[in-house]
């Protein structure tokens, strides 16, 4: 119960103040510090609209990583918000282990229409680290029903991002992401990052491909492959910094695991519902067919929490012809294929097939041309992308690609400048990660980057000034 001087403080204290205090009493944020966690307020953002968000302070912001890499099809959409409202009229919720319900089904078959190659059939999730984790147990349920428990290995790589729940994590190769986390470590096995900027140095991108390869062909030879049971990719490294692998890599590296029967799991989270332009990446855009593919953020554009694992009819049709017709998949979630989700995920979807994937496909190579002025600045080292999503990579020196050794923040230095000047960036320590509603107009684009400019010259001066950098 509220006492009088609660009530009395409540009176006294604006909506910001209010939420920013009770954030520090109660409220854990993801991602924590153990020096500040359970006592840190983050920035307040109080609204959204289209490609904008607004903080505590009234500050109009351009919404530089659309949320997390989600809201693609911008804030403030009334045509999801009714439909949400609709369906949760009609029914709110049902048990899935018993029940089902019709906007589930009719999402499952629009999904599997934009897959590629046998992916057919779609168990849902709530997010994107629950898609990965029940990815990698269907793997596990799959070997064994088919006779092979000891085919449980899974290959993962550096810079990889999968999630953030246990098995999903154990995957995860970005810097400090397991520097104090546990992991099933014994699972798992780690490859080189797919990043052409860190190859070594005079190597070609021809045989750094070779490299990256004959690496993984010599890893499945070494612990072999009767032990491993999948592969799990992002055809972009979206979180490591936004890795765009060399042409033909992923292809080759689907073919090895074809011939040497390792599940191939393409980890779409980010990539998936229009990032590049299409709803699924793998075969439109890098020319593969995988074993399964995992989605989640832009399915709903965010507004919905909501994942899933698109699985090929071969694994299914293997699974019902063994011989253990009663071996239960025991798995499931208690919001899988929750009805309000999968109807804001059909409105959704239509968004982007009337409009916002063809506009994304016409917006995109303006976004990465300007994007790549950004070169010019002494402090950046490379600019990458691809589609409506790009990273500025900042390095001390552009000859060695050394990250700034004495300022691992500086991403956050850039965020701060540019939050004062209208845009929130993604800080990845040394790199700022661009992901933009894609509702973004070329306009709005110039603004954007413009502000980012602004920001990272803003940063280069300080950084002089503090004798950290001199470049």
């Amino acid at each position: 119960m509220a006492t009088v001087r609660d009530l009395k403080a409540r009176e006294t204290a604006g909506p910001g103040d209010d939420a920013v205090g009770l954030a520090k009493r109660h409220l854990i944020q993801p991602w924590p510090y153990a020096g500040s966690v359970g006592s840190e307020a983050r920035a307040l953002i109080g609204e959204g609209d289209g490609v904008y968000i607004t903080d505590s302070t009234g500050k109009r912001l351009i919404d530089g990583p659309a949320g997390m890499w989600c809201v693609n099809v911008g804030h403030r959409r009334e045509e999801l918000a009714r439909v949400m409202y609709d369906q949760a009229m009609a029914l709110s919720y049902n048990t899935p282990w018993y029940t089902m319900n019709a906007p589930s089904a009719e999402l499952a078959k629009r999904i599997a229409g934009h897959a590629p190659g046998d992916l057919s059939h779609v168990f849902y999730t709530t997010g994107g680290s629950s898609a990965v984790e029940t990815a990698l147990r269907f793997m596990q349920f799959y070997n064994n029903v088919r006779g092979r428990p000891e085919k449980k290995l899974i290959l993962s790589r550096g810079g990889a991002y999968h999630g953030s729940t246990y098995l999903s994590a154990s995957l995860n190769g970005r810097p400090r992401d397991r520097d104090w986390m546990d992991g099933a470590d014994e699972l798992v096995v780690k490859l080189a990052s797919p990043d052409p900027f860190r190859r070594p140095k005079g190597m070609s991108i021809a045989a750094f491909t070779d490299f990256l390869v004959d690496q993984f062909r010599d890893t499945v030879a070494r612990v072999g492959a009767d032990r491993i049971g999948a592969f799990v990719g992002e055809p972009i490294q979206a979180s490591g910094g936004v890795i765009i692998p060399p042409d033909g890599y992923l292809r080759r590296i689907r073919e090895i695991c074809r011939d040497k029967d390792i599940l191939y799991i393409s980890d779409e989270v980010v990539t998936g519902f229009g990032r590049l332009g299409h709803v699924f990446a793998s075969g439109d855009v890098f020319g593969i067919d995988p074993d399964m593919i995992t989605f989640a953020k832009g399915v709903t554009s965010g507004y919905f929490p909501l994942g899933g694992v698109i699985i090929s009819e071969r694994l299914l049709e293997e699974l019902r012809r063994s011989n253990h017709p009663d071996a239960m998949f025991g798995h499931g979630l208690t919001y899988t294929s929750h009805p309000v989700g999968c109807a804001v995920a059909l409105k959704n979807l239509d968004l982007l097939e009337e409009s916002v994937l063809a506009h994304t496909q016409a917006v995109a190579p303006y976004f990465q041309a300007q994007l790549k002025t950004l070169e010019e600045l002494p402090l950046v080292g490379e600019v990458r992308g691809v589609g409506l999503m790009g990273c500025v990579e900042c390095v001390a020196d552009r000859e060695s690609k050394d990250p700034l050794q004495l300022d691992k923040d500086v991403g956050k230095r850039i965020d701060a400048h540019c939050h004062e000047l209208g845009l929130l960036v993604r800080p990845l320590i040394n790199m700022c990660v661009m992901s933009p509603p894609l509702v973004i107009t070329r306009e709005q684009i110039d603004d954007m980057v413009g502000i980012l400019r602004e920001g990272i010259s803003r940063t280069m001066e300080d950084l002089r000034k503090e004798g950290v950098w001199q470049g």
